[in-house]
């Protein structure tokens, strides 16, 4: 038996499950990128929204590439089963928020038709940083052959740009209010990013369009915070065996979620902060503590976990050199974050450690690995830049960059996780050239610190770091440190 409307009324009541009419209810929102993160955050909040009465905030979820969830959950009529996890406890939650999938390169018509809906008065996005099509300055990619092709074909849009600068061309010319635009990436200023690239992609269109979307169109900034590993068989067979029902793509994550938002909605919102959300005038300070004491980190662990053999970070966490590492890292951090804004770094790095050694996650070192030429720049550099400003040391993050390195040196076939630049990164890693060769090459190749007059330093700290890792193995420099 698989979980569907019909059968799941045959639930045990320890599940919980929605508790509303799924079908009286109306999408205001579109999300993009349906993928286990924003089933486990922005839609867990959302169905707590529906649950106290706020019909009219269904999601509509699209995938932008593939139709995998589509494919999950269709036959679920769009219910699965969210397993918050700690220690030995698990709690199952059965989430309905999601009432209808789409999949874009199938039917691009579908979604732009369901972004013009005057009902929908949010558009939520988690893409990943690949999905904003940058180049190495932050601004759109012009010349990227998706790009190019949307600007030649606005009804049959491929990017995240094109359909929503499609969708508020519609609605402008039907006299609809634009929808507002909430980006719920792990991106620095993620609404002004957000904008920025999406004025960029309307202006190609059209002079007018770009003014429209620049000065009318609401791109409020957020930050997220929930760990979300990826969904094992083993995950699918226990919540199986819980629920008596099969779930073809259950989310695993833990009790910890936060989402940071700036309060800015001319077209409405869902009122969230009854269920948790915390809305502000600046999500900056926040967003910054989360990047790097949370993000940072996470990398870090990710690439000293592959190096030292630890499969999850739970077990990376445990070990004493790596927890250390952790420990001083946060502290190179904090003094990074702006002050006098009432940030309680002291609780947050505290429920961090709770976090991390959390066992019944088991997110994987491998899964927080891949693409760390996109997040590494804000997880890493741009605090460890702040920090050589101010002429404070830069060991330890330097090694972060170094570990990164050896980690995508020594990943093997299949690698063990990916990166946007492998095709690049290749070649620089078969020459095997000296240390600061290596370094520089990287660098330039994922545009790391470009623009700053602390790059060269930052490239011989990070050369020493790779030659202390080459010549002394990752566990004996670590422990040097």
């Amino acid at each position: 038996m698989r979980l569907s409307e019909q059968t799941r009324a045959e639930l045990p009541a320890t599940v919980r499950q929605p508790a509303y009419d799924r079908a009286a209810t109306t999408h205001g929102i579109v999300h993009l990128g349906v993928g286990a993160f924003h089933r486990a955050h922005q839609a867990a909040y959302v169905e707590e929204c529906l649950a106290a009465g706020e019909s009219g905030w269904a999601i509509l979820g699209a995938s932008l590439r593939r139709g995998d969830t589509r494919d999950a959950l269709a036959p679920q009529d769009g219910l699965y089963t969210l397993a918050i996890r700690s220690g030995e406890t698990e709690r199952l939650d059965v989430i309905g928020s999601i009432t209808r999938l789409l999949v874009a390169p199938e039917d691009p018509g579908a979604l732009l038709a369901a972004m013009a809906d005057p009902a929908v008065r949010i558009v939520t996005l988690t893409v990943t940083e690949k999905a904003y099509l940058r180049n190495a300055d932050g601004d759109l990619d012009a010349a990227h052959p998706e790009i190019v092709a949307d600007l030649a074909d606005p009804a049959h849009p491929r990017t995240l740009h094109g359909f929503i600068v499609e969708a508020l061309a519609r609605r402008r010319a039907a006299g609809v209010a634009p929808f507002t635009v909430l980006s719920c990436d792990n991106l620095p200023n993620n609404g002004r990013t957000t904008r920025r690239v999406i004025a960029a992609f309307a202006r190609l269109r059209a002079a007018d369009l770009g003014r429209f979307v620049e000065e009318e169109v609401a791109f409020p900034s957020s930050m997220v915070d929930r760990i979300v590993p990826a969904t094992t068989d083993a995950d699918r067979a226990r919540v199986a065996a819980t629920c008596g029902m099969d779930d073809a793509w259950p989310v695993m994550t833990e009790p910890f979620m936060q989402w940071v938002v700036e309060d800015q909605f001319p077209a409405g919102r869902p009122d969230w902060e009854r269920f948790g959300v915390t809305m502000v005038a600046d999500v900056t300070p926040y967003e910054e503590m989360k990047l790097r004491l949370l993000n940072g980190t996470h990398s870090s662990i990710a690439y000293l976990g592959q190096l030292l053999g630890r499969e999850t970070v739970a077990e990376a966490f445990a070990d004493p050199a790596i927890r250390r590492f952790v420990e001083a890292l946060w502290q190179d951090f904090i003094v990074t974050l702006p002050a006098g804004v009432g940030l309680d770094t002291a609780d947050y790095i505290a429920r961090l450690a709770e976090r991390y050694a959390n066992t019944a996650l088991r997110h994987r070192t491998a899964q927080i690995a891949n693409d760390g030429s996109q997040k590494l720049p804000q997880r890493i550099v741009a605090a460890t830049l702040e920090r050589m400003e101010r002429g404070l040391p830069i060991d330890r993050s330097a090694f972060v960059l170094a570990a990164w390195i050896t980690a995508l040196e020594a990943r093997g076939t299949p690698p063990a996780f990916t990166d946007p630049l492998d095709g690049i990164l290749a070649p620089i890693f078969a020459a095997a050239g000296p240390e600061k060769e290596t370094v520089a090459a990287v660098f330039e190749a994922a545009g790391l610190a470009a623009g700053s007059g602390h790059r060269d330093g930052l490239v011989d700290a990070t050369a020493r770091a790779l030659a202390a890792i080459r010549r002394d193995g990752a566990a004996a420099a670590l422990s040097a440190l």
